[in-house]
């Protein structure tokens, strides 16, 4: 089962490794004003991770519309992602 783990902002995020060696990490972000881009104040990011537990590169987002837990969001999106490009979930 993935883990739901808690950044230090606060935010629910997953971490998963990809292949050997190459980690993921999802997580929500809530926003307001200027930086509610779509207007839904709720953000799915995701983005590589530098080493485990070291998230890098820029993040992409995705407007969220729906009243979903956080965590059904998160578990939904890494497994889906994974089914879709053939991976495996490796911890």
């Amino acid at each position: 089962m993935l883990e739901i783990q808690s950044d230090g902002n606060g935010q629910p995020f997953i971490e998963w490794e990809q292949v050997p060696g190459a980690y993921k990490r999802a997580w929500i972000q809530n926003r307001e004003g200027e930086k509610d881009w779509a207007g839904s104040g709720r953000y799915l990011n995701v983005c590589r991770c530098q080493s485990k537990g070291r998230p890098g590169g820029n993040p992409t987002d995705f407007p969220i519309w729906n009243d979903l837990p956080d965590e059904d969001i998160l578990r939904a999106f890494v497994h889906s992602a994974t089914a879709i490009t053939g991976g495996k979930i490796l911890s």
